[in-house]
């Protein structure tokens, strides 16, 4: 149950981070894209943040699953 309980907070938070993302992605204006600057845009970093947070999150939830799946078994 406790492990069932933390997949469904890692989903959460997977889902979050993915709306996130998208969101830091929708605010992306042209300017951002045809800026000449030598490093990425702020609107960069923060896509690139919650993408990765993303990712992280979802790793949790698969081996949260894989764990679940293993306890099962036994």
């Amino acid at each position: 149950m406790f492990f069932t309980i933390l997949l469904i907070i890692a989903m959460i938070a997977t889902l979050v981070a993915l709306v996130r993302g998208l969101i830091a992605f929708l605010k992306t204006t042209e300017a951002d894209l045809m800026s000449g600057d030598a490093g990425p845009s702020a609107s960069s970093l923060a896509q690139q943040k919650a993408m990765r947070n993303r990712i992280l999150f979802q790793g949790v939830a698969i081996m949260l699953v894989a764990l679940l799946l293993v306890m099962g078994r036994g």
